[in-house]
């Protein structure tokens, strides 16, 4: 009976090996075949793409924007004929009304700019900024009196403040309207004195 019993316990010691290291093996691989297939069914992932489909949708070159203003959006009288290369997505630019001007971080100096957003996405954002313009300014101009002198000696000093604005703008505009949309801002006047 000791060599059954001896023999008993080889096979549960082999079966238990076994057990222990191909029963995990196949629980991850069913597991993440499970989440590969909730993915694939859009149960879950894809959360940037339902965002994405819910904000303003980025506007291909010739292609009519629903949301753009009667105004034509600065394209002037003749009919706007897109070039044939470059990003497939047209630019739509939006020109703040007044000028900022804010006294500079540890400095006696002061700035005094004009600025303008762009925007590859559809006129939404253009009558967003109109909108919200009071808010983005107070927070444009936050972003202008924690700015160095130093930031405008330099062209990377100067494209660093054009990224924290660009943020600061899109900070307001997901906070009222729940999308950001602004790509760039540019400098349309520049004075530090």
């Amino acid at each position: 009976m000791s060599k059954d019993r001896k023999e008993g316990d080889e096979g549960a010691k082999k079966g238990g090996l076994i057990g222990k290291i191909v029963l995990p093996l196949v629980m991850l691989a069913a597991g993440g075949g499970g989440v590969f297939g909730l993915m694939a069914a859009g149960i879950i992932g894809g959360h940037a793409e339902a965002q994405e489909e819910k904000g303003p949708k980025l506007v291909e070159k010739g292609e009519e924007d629903p949301y753009a203003s009667a105004e034509g959006e600065g394209e002037g009288d003749a009919a706007y004929v897109p070039g044939e290369s470059g990003s497939e997505y047209r630019t739509a630019y939006y020109d703040f009304e007044n000028e900022f001007t804010s006294n500079l971080r540890g400095s006696p100096a002061m700035v005094q700019l004009g600025l303008a957003a762009s925007t590859r996405r559809d006129g939404r954002v253009l009558m967003w900024l109109k909108k919200h313009e009071t808010a983005i300014r107070s927070k444009i101009l936050i972003e202008l009196s924690d700015t160095d002198e130093m930031e405008f000696a330099s062209p990377v000093g100067k494209e660093r403040l054009q990224q924290r604005m660009v943020d600061a703008i899109n900070d307001v505009l997901e906070e009222e309207e729940g999308f950001g949309g602004v790509d760039k801002v540019y400098f349309r006047s520049l004075i530090v004195q």
